[in-house]
């Protein structure tokens, strides 16, 4: 019979641990003593465990042996014999490899790392992170895994199977550890504190990806362009943007994404849903990251600084469509008159030319508007309010374009030059005027 290797062993200890009382009378450290004073065998009690009843019935003695068969029996009897020490054998590797757990003893060393685990087979598995090895491969997507229970967990995904459910609200999940962290959201626990902010979560990984916000540490980066991210999930869903791979789609208007966060955004547009509000000024938005960046008009935070003319942005979105504006970069073509911008928004608003859309109605006088700030600029007419004032001479402006173009008289500054005779203008629309008497 071949001896079991390490991770039939591992699996066996596990049983072994839950066998009833007279199965784990091998734990005590008196086996020997009960084993003598008693009519129970090791194989008899083996044969309790259907594990390894098939093994054993093939050690019991034969009856109804014929006389002829005499010679053969010696033989027989020792061949038996082996068999029985290599089970007890495995017995002892077992218990020894279940002991590992309690006493919390480590002696399988990884030689890259220093790393130390309670089995060969532990080690081994842990090597294919150092190797790259994936021997487990997903038919459906051709992702590989190093493990084949992350296989099974992935593969949910494409089923739809969400067999751990929460007795509490009835919700599904694909795996037990989910399953876990989400029910610490009815008891209340947060078991895991941050030492800094003291912010605590319900997961631990979520406390290290949290962590990474204080460290700055950015492990995790896309072999394409380099790019670091704090969270591997974040970085998988960056790789989609190499790939093109959207596969969470609209089942509305079958628009696809690459994360299911972003599909859960989308679906608000639909929905009209507004879940995340600014407690400051009652302001509703779709996205919890639409809300961290209004925020910041609140506060005045710009965190996201141009290197090249020192300006703030309260996103990064933002920055880089302004860094457009000195790279003369127009990635965003119109369809109807080829006109290019810098940013998709700024198209998006473009195409209202041509729709003729103009969503946002005053509620004085009923004109509309193809943009939010305009109306909101148009709505100071009715009210008189005019929130922009001159430092130099009090002077208040409805608009802050205007504030900026008066601020020019005062400092002297004319930014618009022309190119035929030089002259320079406070104003982009004065310099259009001066420009038509060289025509």
């Amino acid at each position: 019979m071949n001896s079991m290797n390490e991770e039939e062993a591992f699996d066996h200890a596990i049983i072994f641990a839950n066998e009833t009382d007279q199965s784990n009378r091998f734990l005590t450290d008196s086996t020997e003593t009960e084993l003598s004073n008693t009519d129970i065998s090791p194989v008899d009690i083996l044969d309790e465990n259907p594990v390894t009843r098939k093994t054993t019935n093939q050690l019991k003695k034969l009856p109804d042996e014929k006389e002829e068969d005499a010679p053969n029996r010696k033989n027989e009897t020792a061949f038996q014999n082996d068999e029985k020490q290599s089970i007890c054998d495995n017995l002892k590797n077992t218990l020894a490899l279940h002991m590992r757990a309690h006493t919390g003893k480590k002696t399988f060393k990884c030689d890259v790392c220093k790393r130390s685990f309670n089995s060969k087979y532990n080690l081994s598995i842990h090597m294919r992170i150092h190797t790259g090895e994936k021997p487990y491969k997903c038919n459906t997507c051709n992702m590989s895994f190093s493990q084949n229970p992350n296989l099974i967990r992935h593969v949910r995904i494409h089923t739809g199977e969400k067999p751990f459910k929460c007795d509490v609200c009835m919700r599904s999940y694909t795996s037990k550890s989910n399953l876990s962290t989400h029910l610490r959201k009815h008891t209340g626990e947060e078991s895991f504190e941050c030492e800094v902010c003291m912010r605590s979560f319900y997961d631990k990984s979520n406390l290290a990806n949290h962590l990474r916000t204080h460290t700055g540490k950015k492990p995790f980066m896309c072999d394409v362009c380099r790019r670091c991210f704090t969270v591997k999930d974040y970085l998988a869903v960056h790789l989609r943007t190499h790939t093109g791979e959207k596969p969470y789609k609209c089942d509305v208007c079958m628009r696809s994404y690459t994360s299911k966060s972003n599909l859960a955004n989308h679906l608000r547009t639909h929905t009209g849903e507004k879940p995340f509000m600014c407690d400051v000024c009652g302001r509703c938005f779709t996205a919890k990251d639409y809300l961290a960046v209004h925020l910041r008009t609140h506060t005045g935070e710009k965190p996201y600084k141009c290197d090249v003319c020192m300006r703030s942005y309260t996103s990064k979105s933002n920055l880089t469509n302004h860094l457009r504006t000195h790279t003369g970069e127009k990635p965003f073509k119109c369809d109807v008159c080829g006109r290019s911008f810098n940013s998709k928004y700024n198209l998006s608003i473009h195409m209202r030319i041509h729709t003729g859309e103009k969503p946002y109605k005053c509620n004085t006088c009923n004109m509309s508007f193809s943009q939010n700030p305009t109306l909101i600029n148009h709505v100071r007419i009715h009210t008189g309010e005019k929130p922009y004032k001159c430092n130099t001479c009090n002077m208040s402006f409805s608009q802050n374009p205007t504030l900026i173009r008066h601020v020019r008289i005062h400092t002297g500054e004319k930014p618009y030059k022309c190119d035929v005779c030089m002259r320079s203008y406070t104003s982009k629309s004065n310099l259009a005027n001066h420009l038509r008497t060289h025509r």
